[in-house]
């Protein structure tokens, strides 16, 4: 398996740094790349199948530095792609290929699913958890490509990590929850 964590990670990665990825490296270095490095530290404390996690973890975000235009629907196009990608590795068993794909259609915190089983959890955790570690990322955004004025950019990622931490398993909360006291914090402006 290590094998294809390996060629999934330099796929993935190789797709981020292609031009056609209109959302540029920085999805890689600040999003893809962070919750893969969280999920696998985290999955042994969720029970969680390593494997599943870290081939889960690399592959979420697939449909959206493929093409801009898969991002609405980025979980569902990104198990399709993740499919494909993994259909050639004969030593993958179908159960692990399935749950992987699972991983991918649950890890959304925007589109809310039940998740059952323990890597689903751990995914969608790690990739809430992720805002918490890249808040330079979400600032650049919204002063750089949204434009925004300060108190308004402020809001607006103070209120993406609010959704963030609400959406995250009673475990997650509490992995992450000085991270959000702090952001709460700094991103509030209150004296």
């Amino acid at each position: 398996m290590k094998e294809i964590i390996s060629e999934i990670y330099n796929e993935v990665k190789n797709r981020c740094m292609l031009e056609t990825n209109s959302y540029g490296i920085g999805a890689w270095d600040h999003h893809i790349e962070l919750v893969y490095k969280i999920a696998i530290n985290i999955c042994n404390s969720y029970g969680a199948d390593y494997d599943i996690v870290a081939l889960a973890a690399l592959l979420h975000d697939i449909a959206s530095v493929t093409n801009k235009d898969y991002t609405e629907n980025h979980h569902i196009i990104g198990a399709q792609i993740a499919e494909e990608l993994l259909k050639k590795y004969d030593n993958l068993p179908k159960d692990k290929l399935n749950l992987i794909k699972k991983c991918i259609l649950n890890h959304r915190g925007s589109k809310l699913t039940e998740k059952t089983t323990p890597e689903e959890i751990c995914v969608a955790d790690a990739d809430a958890m992720a805002h918490f570690f890249s808040i330079p990322s979400l600032l650049r955004m919204v002063y750089v490509e949204k434009k925004m004025q300060i108190d308004e950019g402020a809001k607006f990622v103070y209120d993406k990590l609010e959704r963030s931490y609400n959406k995250l398993s009673t475990r997650g909360k509490g992995i992450i929850k000085p991270q959000y006291e702090a952001a709460k914090v700094i991103l509030s402006q209150k004296v």
